[in-house]
């Protein structure tokens, strides 16, 4: 009977303890709650994510008609720590198309929060305590572990992906078929992480993987040295968290180039314009606040229905939301 919610009450019930969690565990720090637009005249231009947009009918006074949901509250919060907001969290509802499954509802909730004059790596800490506060709501706590990009790998599968070559990656695979076509070698990076190391973290551990390879910078400042005896390689100011198999969150070291962004933003453009995708115009008031001057900071975000799963196990994100996308 579709009419019926997909998550039974005590989920409910322990997303509202969650939420209330939350919120008590950011007071307590002096971190302001802020709300931001669900709808902006920009969109995200990751290759990788796919925005929702819709069109205004009203008078025009506002700018483009064409909106698109926000797939993250990311740019707002920026501009608002640009006016020197401080330390600030938003918890709400984010839209991402074509994501619907076990793990995924196109609408879904996520919390992301930012520390002024803070690293990744001091943020990851407070990240893992966040979270076993929230373990401590089932009665459950997990054993931290904080590692490398470049040493997991090495230490899982004998490779460096900082300088193993794609043929190399491909080779780590084994014995999972996958049509190479077209794949980067970030690509191959991110099919050992899913089909070879990612599946093997054990259920009580709390990971924080940490100094990514450059090329996967997203919005985080790159690090020219990563202090490697041997090769030492640049590296992206990233890190994400993983509470078992389950990713969990990512956060960065922010950047705060103007120019760095602008060009990050236009070979993200290119790169959706050489998929055939659409290219969602870029955030020229986010563009500006990084000129004005963002703060140096820290940011992450953290998918609460993840959390949640993770928090009761299950296996299906329409276990812990009223009604998962199929119902709604």
């Amino acid at each position: 009977m579709s009419w019926r919610p997909s998550a039974a009450p005590e989920a409910l019930r322990l997303r509202a303890r969650l939420n209330a969690e939350i919120r008590a565990f950011f007071a307590e720090r002096g971190v302001l709650e802020v709300e931001t637009p669900v709808l902006s005249q920009a969109g995200n231009t990751e290759p990788n994510i796919a925005s929702f947009s819709l069109d205004f009918s009203g008078h025009r006074d506002a700018g483009a008609a064409r909106r698109w949901l926000r797939t993250s509250p990311e740019y707002p919060l920026k501009r608002l720590l640009a006016a020197g907001v401080g330390d600030c969290y938003e918890l709400g509802r984010v839209f991402r198309d074509g994501e619907a499954g076990g793990r995924h509802n196109p609408e879904f909730t996520m919390l992301e929060w930012y520390r002024v004059g803070w690293d990744h790596r001091r943020l990851a800490e407070e990240c893992v305590q966040l979270v076993q506060a929230a373990l401590g709501l089932v009665g459950r706590r997990a054993r931290p572990r904080i590692t490398s990009y470049r040493s997991l790998y090495r230490d899982a599968l004998g490779i460096d992906p900082m300088r193993a070559e794609p043929a190399a990656l491909h080779e780590a695979l084994g014995d999972v078929a996958v049509d190479g076509a077209g794949l980067s070698r970030d690509d191959w990076l991110d099919l050992l992480m899913t089909h070879r190391i990612q599946p093997g973290f054990p259920p009580d551990q709390l990971l924080v993987l940490h100094d990514y390879p450059a090329s996967q910078c997203m919005l985080a400042r790159v690090r020219a040295d990563d202090g490697d005896a041997e090769a030492p390689a640049p590296v992206a100011e990233r890190f994400e968290l993983f509470l078992g198999p389950l990713e969990l969150a990512n956060g960065y070291h922010e950047l705060a180039d103007a120019g760095e962004q602008r060009a990050r933003f236009a070979r993200e453009r290119a790169e959706r314009a050489r998929r055939a995708a659409p290219v969602p115009p870029v955030d020229e008031r986010l563009l500006d606040a990084l000129a004005h001057g963002l703060p140096d900071c820290a940011g992450v975000a953290l998918g609460v229905d993840r959390l949640l799963m993770a928090m009761l196990g299950a296996a299906r994100i329409g276990d812990v939301v009223a009604f998962d996308f199929a119902r709604a």
